[in-house]
């Protein structure tokens, strides 16, 4: 079935994710997929990294430009604003993994800006698309904790009724049990930076003492 003609209802990575695959083997995998339309514009799959026996799992929106251009998660602004978050809440990056809840680059391109490539959020559909692959690596990690970094990624995972600005900070019961929080990007778009960037290491200090406890 040609991605580019198919409905939104019906974007599904599920066919692509292979059986019985470690995680090497799902990245391997997932640069193949052709489960909605995003993979067309996007540079590549940008699967999520970190350790096999990884604590904590945090999940943020999609890759951003840097991220696109250089095939890894979080290796741009808001990946540098989330290692000195982590660690001013005592999280050790080696009990960590990170991915996205879509794994292509969304974006538009503004011609204004010299043709500059802007974030574009994904739909709930496109996140639902892509949710075999959270899934799988969910099930091989096998976290302790998960962290949603923004609202769509918390929505991704609890459901779209699930409000960010009511509930960010608070553990969510489940297994493995979930806390949302804001993503790193909206500590750098934000005009009182040090104040966003206290709240992300408030709720990170919350996930920090959770792993303590377990």
């Amino acid at each position: 079935m040609n991605a580019a003609s198919t409905p939104e209802a019906a974007y599904d990575a599920g066919p692509f994710v292979p059986e019985d695959a470690d995680l090497a083997g799902l990245a391997r995998a997932a640069a193949d997929c052709r489960g909605c339309p995003l993979h067309e514009a996007a540079t590549r799959t940008v699967f999520g990294e970190g350790s096999p026996d990884a604590r904590v799992v945090l999940i943020g929106e999609q890759p951003g430009d840097q991220e696109d251009r250089q095939g890894h998660p979080f290796v741009g602004p808001a990946g540098r604003e989330l290692s000195r978050a982590l660690e001013e809440a005592g999280i050790d990056p080696e009990l960590a993994y990170i991915t996205n809840a879509v794994k292509h680059f969304k974006f538009t391109v503004r011609e204004e800006r010299g043709k500059r490539r802007m974030h574009e959020s994904p739909s709930l559909r496109e996140v639902r698309a892509c949710r075999p692959w959270l899934d799988a690596e969910l099930s091989l990690l096998a976290p302790d904790l998960v962290v949603a970094l923004g609202a769509t990624a918390a929505r991704g995972l609890l459901g779209s009724d699930f409000r960010l600005t009511r509930h960010r900070g608070e553990l969510q019961p489940g297994n493995p049990p979930v806390l949302a929080t804001i993503h790193p990007s909206a500590v750098l778009r934000s005009p009182d930076r040090g104040a966003m960037h206290a709240s992300l290491v408030s709720d990170l200090t919350v996930a920090a003492r959770t792993l303590a406890g377990t």
